[in-house]
């Protein structure tokens, strides 16, 4: 059978994913998109019928580290499946080709798909100079630009995409650019972080998949699923914060014993993202669990928002010191709240012993 004209449930088959195991999937991939359990055989009955989608993934101005991303997974997983769910039919690093037959390949996708297929962007779009990031001698923007024409939607990948990231910093040398400061007649789903977490990329896609449309997103343009909540919001240490138990240093007491690292440059009361619950590297683990606080890398202008390990309240720019300032005096109130459930304890032991 044609490869391109296979349905979700033919491809799964021909990988050997029995019944049950297309069922789980499914189950799967209603999780992923917060979709309650009652739908699972709405989306099942969709995918044994849904084409699978071409995606043509463009990488611009980047480090690879969104493809890295999303690649580095333990088989059998949703990122390994979901290759066999859609029809990749350009990515520079995962693909056989090169050179010529490579962006040969790619044009050809794009004219057999005009209109219907799903464009992945990854990469700041320089616009400084065309000669500073070229694919077969075509610049980032005219390739942009020309894709852009026959997307049906635009995923922009990673922070670099969504937001300019790294390359957009100060002074910015290459003029760099979000994807939306080029293209603003195409639906653009913003998938930020620095890299993003790889289910993000995953269950966009197959909502598109399933449904044909692209999830609610947030007014940076960000599926609400994945970024309708600060990392602070569902970290474990919160409780600590709570409490006004903060650590002072990498290695005093405090951080041995898993105390709130706001006071540490921790940005996670002001950083949206699903990290503290979807975790890393099979939900193992993520930054602020491993002892670092988070940096913010999944919301724009990042890198220059000042302090990596300065307080919220501190930074020195303006990107974050409202809500620093207010994250900050949560902080205070936490504290003034340790401080008072201790003395009132103190104060009752001594009444205990005097009476």
């Amino acid at each position: 059978m044609d490869r391109m004209n296979q349905s979700v449930a033919e491809a799964l088959a021909a990988r050997g994913v029995s019944r049950r195991g297309f069922m789980k999937f499914c189950a799967t991939t209603a999780s992923l998109m917060a979709l309650p359990p009652t739908l699972i055989p709405t989306i099942a009955a969709a995918l044994e019928k849904a084409k699978r989608p071409s995606v043509i993934w463009l990488p611009f101005q980047e480090c690879t580290g969104c493809t890295e991303s999303l690649t580095r997974s333990n088989a059998p997983s949703i990122e390994s499946l979901i290759f066999e769910s859609i029809s990749l039919d350009y990515q520079e690093t995962l693909q056989a080709a090169a050179g010529f037959a490579a962006e040969e390949a790619r044009n050809a996708a794009m004219e057999a798909n005009w209109g219907q297929y799903l464009l992945a962007i990854d990469g700041s779009i320089p616009l400084g100079n065309p000669g500073y990031s070229t694919i077969g001698g075509v610049s980032n923007l005219d390739m942009l630009k020309h894709a852009a024409e026959g997307a049906k939607a635009i995923v922009a990948i990673g922070t670099c995409a969504a937001f300019g990231g790294l390359p957009n910093a100060h002074p910015n040398p290459t003029g760099a650019v979000a994807v939306s400061d080029i293209v603003k007649n195409k639906p653009i789903i913003n998938i930020s972080g620095c890299p993003p977490l790889p289910v993000a990329i995953t269950g966009v896609l197959m909502q598109f998949l399933v449904f044909g449309q692209l999830p609610e997103l947030d007014a940076l343009g960000r599926p609400k699923v994945f970024f309708g909540q600060t990392i602070h919001d569902r970290c474990y240490r919160r409780p600590f914060y709570e409490r006004g138990q903060f650590a002072e240093s990498f290695d005093d007491e405090g951080a041995k014993h898993g105390w709130c690292l706001f006071k540490l440059g921790c940005k996670g009361p002001t950083t949206y993202n699903a990290c503290a619950t979807v975790k890393w590297n099979m939900a193992t683990s993520f930054p602020i669990e491993a002892g670092h606080g988070c940096i913010g890398c999944s919301q724009p202008h990042f890198w220059d928002a000042g302090g990596f390990y300065e307080p919220l309240s501190t930074t020195r720019w303006g990107g974050w010191k409202q809500l620093g300032i207010a994250a900050a005096a949560g902080a205070a109130v936490g504290a003034a709240a340790a401080l008072a459930t201790r003395a009132g304890t103190g104060a009752a032991k001594k009444e205990e012993k005097t009476s």
